[in-house]
């Protein structure tokens, strides 16, 4: 399904993505492939419950027979009989910058990836395209990272204080500064976690009679905030107004459940880019439903910020709009940046009650002083405040890499997920025989990939996510893509049914006229 959107009223250009449903015969064969794996478990099981085969994993003691059990039978199930036998393609560990290249560890197993061990001996220069470095700014170069190991020298490591209290530095208000002047809002603040910029700070602007209305695809970090704001949680389908619109339409009418009465707030939570689909938010219709139904819109930019945009100021800018039109903005440092921490950006009445009752401010560690001017010295790149235009250059880089990547696994016949502007590629694998078999070969080949399958992805879409970088040579790119031609012909990857054209023919699925 590719579906292309040209709306007046509300876009400025094609807004066009990618989900291309996978014929039957590979549905059924992934259904049969985890039906044969889940009959060879209960088979392995007995064998062990009988002494026929060695048990590897803990169990619990005769007299905790009675107890509630530690584990959840099917999750630990699918731990030892099906994700045990391509653990291996996971946490490998790495031992040196994750640029566009790293080195690996080689580590090998002597029993089946219960265990591993490692050789001691290092593979080098790996093409790297799972990390989110999409601005390269991971990196090592002495004099870039000048101005870091100044104040590396100067506030030392940590700060062994809450904002609150002693760990508020003159660092942490020139960066929020910066943050506030990048986004064009009128105050920013910044956490030292990214996961907890989501978890811990939705809880202090929702809570009991409020209602969260939340994309189905949303990252945990917000699903964990959502749960423990205590506010009624409704998902709406993935990108789809309709659905978005039928909930908030009955929430206007039906307010409350048995009391009837108005919800005190409504706040819509959603995604710049979805880290496991490469799709972007249709931002102009979120905006606006949200003022016809004059709800609240909370943005997590995580990947999109310094990703997307003109000048990487995100999905905002992408759209051509006001960050105005966003009541909460919130990002991370982790990807675009090459450091670490989060920020909540927007009015400044927003950002001072979140200094007071913020959980992160109140309980959490301050963000280091070097990764606070890590962070600086790659947003002054971004805005030009360094005296060049090498951050211009690194999102111009970053906007050709992802098309032509994209351009060519399409034209190959992969079938892969998202906006064509989007520089996460998740490129569909189906089969779970096929999720170990892509990363071993692939890695064989001296690249280095992310694969991911159930329950991070439905049972049936098991994929691996490529990750774009400013910092991928052509060169690199074309490695990676003949290698990957290769081997989609090896294990018959190539499901796409759509012509192999650059210029593939376009229909349009949904056509929206929405209110202001």
């Amino acid at each position: 399904q590719k579906n292309g959107v040209s709306n007046g009223t509300l876009y400025k250009k094609t807004f066009i993505e990618h989900f291309e449903q996978a014929p039957m015969y590979v549905a059924v064969l992934t259904f049969v492939g985890f039906g044969v794996g889940t009959i060879f478990g209960y088979l392995r099981d007995f064998m062990r419950a009988w002494g026929l085969e060695k048990r590897n994993i803990a169990t619990e003691r005769e007299q905790q027979k009675d107890f509630v059990p530690l584990y959840q039978d099917f999750e630990n199930f699918f731990t030892r009989n099906l994700y045990l036998r391509i653990r291996d393609n996971w946490n490998r560990p790495i031992c040196s910058v994750p640029g566009p290249q790293f080195d690996l560890m080689e580590r090998v197993t002597d029993d089946y990836n219960w265990t591993f061990r490692f050789t001691g001996r290092t593979i080098k220069n790996i093409i790297n395209m799972g990390s989110y470095n999409y601005l390269g700014f991971a990196e090592t170069d002495v004099n870039a990272l000048k101005t870091v190991t100044r104040d590396l020298q100067k506030y030392g490591t940590g700060i062994c204080s809450t904002r609150q209290e002693m760990g508020t530095l003159d660092k942490h208000v020139e960066l929020e500064k910066l943050v506030a002047k990048f986004l064009g809002v009128e105050d920013a603040m910044v956490f030292g976690m990214g996961f907890a910029t989501n978890s811990m700070n939705i809880p202090a602007l929702v809570g009991k009679g409020c209602l969260i209305l939340s994309d189905e695809l949303n990252h945990t970090s917000l699903v964990l905030g959502a749960r423990l704001s205590g506010a009624t949680i409704r998902t709406f389908k993935h990108n789809n107004m309709q659905s978005l619109e039928k909930l908030l339409r009955d929430a206007i009418i039906y307010g409350q459940p048995r009391s009837r009465r108005a919800w005190r707030k409504i706040i819509i939570l959603v995604e710049g880019i979805y880290s496991m689909e490469g799709s972007i938010v249709r931002l102009p219709e979120l905006v606006s439903l949200k003022k016809k139904y004059k709800a609240y819109l909370y943005l997590d930019e995580a990947h999109s910020i310094g990703a997307v945009g003109a000048t990487g100021r995100g999905v905002v800018e992408y759209f051509g709009m006001s960050p105005d039109d966003v009541d909460v903005l919130m990002g991370t440092f982790t990807k675009s940046f090459g450091a670490a921490g989060g920020y909540i950006a927007g009015k400044k009445d927003l950002v001072d009650f979140l200094r007071t009752h913020s959980h992160s401010a109140v309980y959490a560690t301050s963000m280091c002083p070097p990764v606070a001017e890590q962070i600086i010295r790659a947003m002054k790149c971004l805005m030009g405040l360094d005296g060049t235009t090498q951050g211009l250059q690194r999102v111009r880089q970053l906007g050709k890499n992802t098309r032509y990547f994209r351009r060519r696994l399409h034209e190959m016949g992969f079938i892969i997920y998202g906006n064509d502007d989007s520089p996460v590629v998740p490129l569909l694998l189906y089969m779970p025989g096929k999720i170990g078999a892509f990363a071993r070969r692939m890695l064989e080949k001296g690249i280095g990939v992310v694969v991911v399958g159930f329950p991070a992805t439905p049972i049936t879409e098991s994929r691996a996510r490529f990750c774009v970088s400013a910092a991928h040579t052509r060169e690199m790119l074309d490695t990676v893509l003949n290698a990957l031609d290769e081997l989609g012909d090896f294990l018959h990857l190539k499901y796409s049914r759509y012509s192999k054209s650059s210029h593939p023919e376009l229909y349009e699925e949904t056509r929206l006229e929405l209110e202001d």
